[in-house]
């Protein structure tokens, strides 16, 4: 006898499906995922849970991003709001929008990026002055900064940029204000004035660049000789050539470090860096000044030209800040807007080329509005500035 089995056609198959996350990846699998994504999105993988704010501020993760070789240049803002007094300056990073959507409404402009400045939350930060911040690594030194009713300081804090938090480093040997810190081969050259005390017993201030060795933290201090600069006072400071330029008075004074020689060289080049927006890429001193023109400087001829190109750049306004910074090898450019109600800052990358020693162009490749605030929200501006992570 032939006996089948049959398999009833209302019998319904119950499949089950496992829900997946990344968290439940073996941790060192996770950090080796997050550590390939590009450091524009971990302003909203913060977001996500506790667990990936805490993963994005692990030493560990920005070890296995240099192990990959995936370390990138991330873009921070410093300004101050309007509760500046009560909770000291405010610092924001550039991230890409959670939504992708751009702030244009023409979908077809490639030029208009999906960038915000998002908020980071730094608790206890310093007093800050706009020339006494210095990006070096991953840290931001914030130098000689002055407490309210100081007169001078020689503390030196610093700002780690994975972990965002404070510590403490290597005093200055000199107590400095009105300084100026420019950055070169890893030493960080702090230029300012301090107080000394005559043979009458009255008090006299000088010149003074100190020297602070990022990688040792070892100090020292270079006498400025008093007959630079018709005796003036020492007031902004950058690094062109290998060289330390100081702007004393409405003269340049150059100091290699490697022979411990001082040069003057003329007064072209601090025309262009009253307004304090300039930066250096590549080696290449760049300002957008007063008028808000772009331009750079030329060393051996001691002239300031225009960057060519820069279809697409908007003509920035007038009257309001600015400041600037190299970023990743392209100049980074924000600018305040003020609109009706409104407060905004606006972002330009631009990318730079050399043909020849005599020019230099400009491609816009992207601009964005990175952050719109009520009116009276910003009450100043400090620096951009670009860490590497």
């Amino acid at each position: 006898m032939k006996t089948t089995t049959t398999t009833s056609s209302n019998k319904k198959m119950k499949t089950t499906t496992s829900k997946w996350t990344l968290t439940s990846l073996p941790e060192d699998l996770v950090l080796s995922i997050i550590a390939r994504v590009p450091i524009l999105f971990y302003p909203i993988l913060s977001l996500v849970s506790k667990s990936f704010r805490t993963l994005v501020a692990s030493p560990s993760l920005y070890k296995a991003r240099s192990l990959l070789g995936r370390r990138e240049s991330r873009l921070y803002v410093c300004v101050d709001v309007c509760d500046y007094y009560k909770n000291g300056p405010s610092w924001f990073t550039l991230c890409r929008k959670p939504d992708g959507t751009s702030s244009s409404s023409n979908k077809e402009d490639v030029k208009s990026g999906d960038y915000v400045l998002a908020r980071v939350p730094i608790p206890h930060s310093p007093w800050v002055a706009s020339m006494s911040l210095v990006a070096v690594g991953s840290d931001i030194y914030n130098v000689s900064a002055l407490e309210p009713h100081s007169r001078s300081s020689s503390s030196v804090s610093i700002l780690d940029c994975t972990s965002h938090t404070w510590r403490q480093g290597p005093s200055l040997p000199v107590e400095l204000f009105r300084v100026s810190a420019t950055l070169l081969d890893q030493k960080i050259y702090v230029a300012g004035l301090c107080e000394e005390e005559e043979e009458d017993g009255s008090d006299s201030k000088k010149n003074s660049l100190a020297v602070l060795d990022t990688k040792t933290h070892v100090c020292d201090v270079v006498p400025v000789p008093r007959s630079l600069g018709n005796g003036r006072d020492v007031s902004l400071s950058t690094c062109v050539g290998g060289k330390v330029s100081l702007v004393i008075g409405s003269n340049v004074v150059d100091y290699n470090p490697t022979q411990g020689s001082w040069e003057e060289v003329g007064d072209s080049m601090p025309v262009y860096m009253r307004s304090r927006c300039f930066c250096k890429v590549d080696d290449v001193l760049y300002s957008c000044s007063y008028d808000r023109v772009l331009r750079w400087y030329d060393p051996e001829a001691r002239t300031w030209n225009h960057v060519k190109g820069l279809v697409g750049l908007p003509k920035l306004p007038r009257g309001t800040f600015a400041g600037m910074a190299d970023y990743g090898g392209k100049l980074a450019v924000l600018w305040h807007q003020i609109c009706f109600d409104r407060e905004m800052l606006w972002c330009v990358q631009i990318a730079l080329e050399r043909p020849n020693t005599c020019e230099i162009w400009g491609n816009v490749e992207w601009r964005a509005r990175v952050l719109d605030v009520p009116y009276s929200s910003l009450t100043s501006f400090h620096k951009v500035l670009s860490a590497t992570l």
